[in-house]
């Protein structure tokens, strides 16, 4: 994942998503306002002791052996660079090479120290002691199976080189389409189609699935006019980068073609596809146009904005316009029984009860409000609740900015849209403790809980100085 990359590691508590997936989704940086963040915090240099030094050098040989076998022919340019392991508990860190300022220390072929408070703790690519890593939390790289391990160190890899070298944008857009019931009904039987084109065993039954896969699509862009220019923005990021971590981190095509499925079904099985979806369709519909285009990559830094997955293929292959009127039959080819559309029911149904309760707590009910200034933070993307066009609720999020931190364990954050600012619930807050239900916040020096426009709102506002 990444604005400035962020993704994906560990296990989520209590949310019934696959291990990989609650593996790659847990953390997400996002820089939500210009500008650098207003911390000016020590750089710590003590040695780390948390990460085995022989263990991290055999994470950075085969990373060093990924990029090497390719030797930068699919990019045109290799993905080698700086890496640094990361343990979340005391900011301890393992490099594979010195950092330009001089900060990390050399010890048994490594460099080691501590990264500071004010730099993200996730998958992601950071620039810190005049250096831009590729950041990995440890210990995930030495407990996953290999092809994970090594699709995703491909996936951060390629991040690091993403935006600066290869100019490929790093952007999200908003896919809040994909938590109704339709945008996710249609996606599901379009990687359903998917994954019998991948599965295919003669070049015309893998055409007619994958002319399948681009109907479902059509009709999703026929319901929710915004979403092809949303989901097209997703997938040239974080669809293009686990492309690449599936055709780089694995060795032969049935690897590929096995992962891309594997990809799709842990997608499937998702909480929420609002920005998970893209690590499903990348893979795949790359994989697919390496079969119909070899050289579907020579023109895409090009046209990133302008021609999506589903337009290659379909033009690669000739294919003529989704013909509507064959929807209903197709879509029994892939529900039959129309069990998934059941299932899909059931489940807007008890999102509309949430969305009830989250507006009783988040927007009609008394709320702490916090402004959005230059903030960074942490979440579980695949937990992510969006409300109309108010805003998304963040079930379990930390968020740092210029007042100071909010960390919600159980209850949820709002950010709205419009203005920027997060939300939280009043109700039973302590300003003593400043602990509410389910969250806590820690104001920095300058900053205080103040009376709200409404009655019972709080708001985090700057202390303002008395002139003498």
């Amino acid at each position: 994942m990444d604005q400035t990359s962020c993704e994906r590691h560990a296990g989520v508590e209590g949310i019934s998503v696959p291990r990989r997936i609650q593996h790659r989704f847990l953390i997400y940086l996002l820089g939500l306002a210009s500008g650098a963040v207003a911390f000016a915090l020590p750089i710590a240099t003590h040695a780390a002791d948390s990460i085995d030094h022989s263990e991290a050098a055999s994470i950075f040989q085969q990373a060093d052996v990924i990029c090497t076998r390719d030797g930068g022919k699919l990019w045109g340019q290799s993905l080698c660079g700086p890496m640094l392991l990361v343990d979340p508990n005391d900011r301890s860190v393992v490099a594979n090479q010195a950092d330009a300022d001089g900060v990390l220390k050399a010890s048994d072929g490594v460099f080691v120290g501590v990264l500071p408070a004010d730099q993200p703790l996730s998958d992601t690519t950071i620039t810190w002691s005049g250096t831009r890593w590729c950041e990995l939390l440890w210990p995930w790289p030495m407990r996953e199976d290999d092809d994970m391990r090594h699709v995703t160190l491909a996936h951060e890899l390629f991040h690091r080189i993403q935006l600066d070298d290869l100019h490929i944008e790093k952007r999200d857009g908003d896919n809040a389409h994909l938590d109704t019931l339709d945008g996710r009904y249609f996606i599901e039987l379009e990687w359903r189609a998917l994954t019998a084109a991948l599965q295919a065993s003669t070049p015309e039954s893998r055409r007619i699935a994958i002319a399948d896969a681009i109907l479902f699509r059509a009709e999703r862009y026929r319901l929710f006019p915004s979403a092809a220019d949303n989901e097209l923005a997703l997938e040239s990021n974080e669809g293009i980068a686990e492309y690449t971590g599936v055709r780089l981190g694995l060795q032969t095509h049935e690897q590929r073609v096995a992962y891309a499925i594997r990809d799709l079904s842990f997608g499937a099985e998702s909480a929420s596809f609002v920005r998970a979806f893209a690590y499903s369709t990348g893979p795949a519909y790359g994989l697919l146009l390496d079969q119909a285009a070899p050289n579907w990559l020579d023109n895409f830094v090009a046209t990133q904005r302008t021609k999506r997955l589903d337009q290659r293929l379909s033009s690669a292959l000739h294919l003529a316009a989704p013909d509507f009127t064959r929807l209903a039959a197709r879509t029994a080819v892939y529900d039959p029984g129309g069990k998934l559309r059941v299932k899909e029911v059931a489940r807007e149904e008890d999102k509309r009860k949430k969305l009830i309760a989250f507006k009783a707590t988040l927007i009609d009910g008394p709320v702490i409000v916090l402004p959005i200034l230059h903030s960074r933070m942490e979440f579980k993307p695949q937990s992510l609740v969006p409300i109309d066009d108010i805003g998304t609720v963040y079930p379990t999020l930390t968020l740092r900015d210029n007042w100071g931190t909010l960390i919600v364990e159980d209850g949820g954050a709002l950010l709205r849209k419009q203005p920027e600012q997060a939300t939280v619930s009043a109700t039973g807050f302590d300003r003593t403790t400043l602990r509410g239900q389910g969250f806590s916040l820690v104001l920095n020096p300058g900053w205080s809980i103040q009376s709200g426009t409404r009655h019972g709102d709080l708001i985090v506002s700057e202390t303002v100085k008395k002139v003498p």
